[in-house]
């Protein structure tokens, strides 16, 4: 440019005197310039830069005249980086620099030449003014191959020399994110913001470039326009709560020239899941990790590549935006209410939880009243992973039992269904992730822990034992309320089909607490599912029983004695209730002294709980009766017992839907020989 000039200069002054030659010299050189001119102008970004490599003083105010129109070059990025290292440049600029490139990063229209010099960037931050700005963009750009040992030394001896700066903070628990065993450093679950919103010269000029460009503007730079970094108002701001979208500020056109010469592919451009699968090596995520939440396909290769630097970023994320969010709040948002249903529908698509999500629920069930967001937060912990059972009970356990004992009818009922619901996923995760030996299985895809099969067998049978617990205490608690019951057998027809249909070698009844209430219930749904319940214990049983027995001695697996004397206990009390008119036997739990009994003064009180006289049964006898005898006023009810009546009335019982019952009759009840044994029974009596 000073040459340019020189050669203007020298054309004025010797305008009447140049020779001809001269001119023509001249005229070359001035076609040549015009020619490079010419060639620089078709990246005038480049050029741009070039300015501030070739200048001697680099200009603040054209710095700050430099709002991209699309995409941001990631080879300008680099030199401008580069020739930081000038002793020339003043301290201030090189802070605007680095404002600049955080403010357009999302921009660069690729990172891997950025993060090939992350050790020069990381040398910048000895400067005390370049720090915070200089671990914003190593945040942004860590990985875990950047994290090693010396990093991390030298960035606790800043904190130490500096104090324990929130910018410091935060780059050093991504570290500890990345490589646990390198940061021994406790860094606390709240820091409050490490990386401030800076309102920059940019910002609003970038928006409004962009727009009137016809680009999508980026959800960082719009978010971070809107959201200013003090606000007047006291009121809480749910920064953390909006979802990025899954965007690019790229050329809208994949195909386009520029875009096909990058190595590189941005997530946003791929639109079906045949097209992830053609890039799936070229792919490159989003700045920021939130927006993979809001994408199916997005979701889609975060569980398809398994990439550790991924997930671990999105844990992240995640983690601190639960806990800075949500572990203190005492009162609900729109935002926080959306915040957590895209959550949950992010983990519903993937069928399982993510790391951060566990660890925050296992804080927040020790400060939660069980009534603030609480169906999202039961959908969340239904998708909590098999926990070891020395660490159950003070994980879950605890603070769920306070939870119940305190809470209302509703909130006992919807404990149950995620109860439920945790138990279904953890043995469908046995059923899928289970090796051919038996020996471990994975507890989830995103992560390596294994757990032996003996241990996965605890975990399950500690949480089945917990829930027969709450069961039983909350059905006295509620007096026996057919809601709840009906929460709690929904947990027990997972239980009853543990072998069978997800093949642990596993069998749990329920409590005395559960049974009996269910068995002498006012409602016939309630009687009719635990028959069913029963029904498929006894297939369950007799089926690891038979495999017992096959299988050699050493590779067998033994169902407890206790569990077959108690399936037994209960399978004959059932039976002389329902069907033997023998409730009151002395050798069952529900013996009664005979006096007592007179005393009641109740007719045939050893009936009282059969098929007609049973509470939840007596209308449907008493309808059958006048259906088939319409002409008798009086209703005799008793009459039903006799040898065609009765087979009649059962058929009338099985076809008003009760499955449960049908089936439990069919395969544990001999229908001529214990008719006999009823009929006898009822005339000594």
């Amino acid at each position: 440019m000073a040459e340019t000039l020189c050669l203007s200069d020298s054309d004025r002054s010797s305008s009447s005197d140049q020779s001809v030659p001269s001119r023509s010299n001249n005229r070359s050189l001035r076609i040549a310039e015009k020619e490079r001119k010419k060639n620089e102008a078709e990246d005038s970004f480049v050029l741009a830069l070039r300015y501030f490599s070739e200048g001697s003083s680099p200009c603040v105010r054209v710095l700050k005249c430099l709002i991209p129109a699309s995409v941001v070059p990631q080879q300008a990025v680099v030199r401008a980086v580069v020739w930081l290292n000038v002793s020339k440049i003043p301290i201030s600029t090189q802070v605007l620099f680095i404002k600049w490139v955080l403010t357009v990063f999302d921009l660069i229209d690729a990172k891997d030449q950025l993060r090939a010099i992350y050790g020069f960037i990381f040398s910048f931050i000895t400067e005390e003014n370049l720090c915070p700005y200089i671990c914003h963009l190593l945040y942004l750009l860590t990985r875990k191959e950047n994290v090693h040992l010396y990093r991390v030394r030298k960035l606790l001896e800043l904190q130490s020399k500096l104090g324990r700066q929130p910018f410091l903070m935060h780059l050093l628990s991504l570290y500890k994110v990345f490589c646990p065993e390198l940061v021994t450093l406790s860094i606390p679950s709240r820091i409050r913001s490490g990386f401030k919103n800076y309102i920059s010269p940019w910002k609003s000029a970038l928006v409004a470039v962009q727009k009137s460009n016809g680009q999508q503007v980026s959800s960082s730079i719009s978010a971070a326009f809107t959201i200013k970094e003090k606000s007047i108002s006291r009121k809480r701001k749910h920064c953390h709560l909006d979802l990025p979208a899954l965007s690019s500020v790229l050329n809208k056109e994949p195909q386009s020239e520029q875009t096909s010469r990058r190595k590189m592919v941005p997530l946003v451009h791929l639109s079906s899941f045949a097209q992830m699968l053609k890039d799936m090596h070229r792919i490159e995520l989003p700045a920021q990790m939130g927006s993979l939440l809001g994408s199916s396909l997005a979701l889609q290769y975060l569980d398809c590549v398994q990439e550790e630097s991924a997930l671990l970023r999105l844990n992240f994320w995640l983690g601190c935006a639960l806990h800075e969010e949500f572990l203190f709040c005492r009162q609900t948002s729109e935002e926080a209410l959306q915040f957590l249903n895209n959550l949950l529908s992010a983990q519903h698509f993937l069928q399982e939880g993510f790391s951060s999500s566990d660890a925050f629920l296992y804080k927040f069930l020790n400060v939660w009243d069980g009534s603030l967001l609480r169906p999202q937060i039961l959908g969340l912990l239904s998708n909590i992973p098999v926990i070891p059972s020395t660490q159950i009970g003070r994980l879950l356990f605890e603070p769920l039992t306070q939870l119940f004992f305190t809470s209302s009818m509703f909130f006992k009922c919807g404990l149950m269904e995620c109860l439920n619901n945790m138990l279904l996923k953890w043995l469908t995760w046995h059923s899928v992730y289970a090796l051919e030996d038996d020996l471990d299985i994975s507890l989830n895809s995103h992560t390596s822990i294994n757990i032996t099969l003996s241990g996965f067998k605890d975990s399950v049978m500690e949480l089945v034992h917990f829930v027969g617990r709450l069961a039983s205490l909350g059905l006295q608690l509620e007096g026996c309320n057919t809601l709840l019951l009906s929460f709690i057998l929904d947990f027990y027809e997972t239980v009853c089909d543990t072998f069978l249909k997800f093949g642990l070698p596993l069998v749990v009844m329920p409590p005395p607490g559960v049974f009996y209430p269910a068995l002498l219930a006012t409602d016939p749904v309630s009687v009719d599912r635990l028959a069913y319940i029963m029904h498929r214990y006894k297939l369950n049983l007799t089926s690891a029983k038979s495999q017992e027995k096959q299988t050699e001695p050493q590779q067998a697996f033994h169902i407890s004695r206790h569990t077959f004397r108690q399936f037994n206990h209960y399978l004959v009390f059932m039976v002389n209730c329902l069907w033997n008119c023998r409730m009151f036997h002395a050798n069952t739990d529900m013996h009664v002294r005979e006096e007592l009994l007179h005393k009641s003064n109740v007719p045939q009180y050893w009936t009282r709980f059969d098929f007609i006289h049973h509470p939840a049964f007596t209308g449907y006898a008493v309808d059958f009766h006048q259906k088939c005898w319409p002409g008798k006023k009086d209703v005799d009810v008793n009459s039903i017992k006799q040898s065609k009546p009765w087979s009649w009335y059962l058929e009338y019982l099985f076809n008003q839907g009760f499955d449960g019952l049908k089936d439990f009759v069919h395969s544990s009840i001999s229908r001529q020989v214990t008719a006999g044994d009823k009929l006898q029974d009822s005339q000594q009596r």
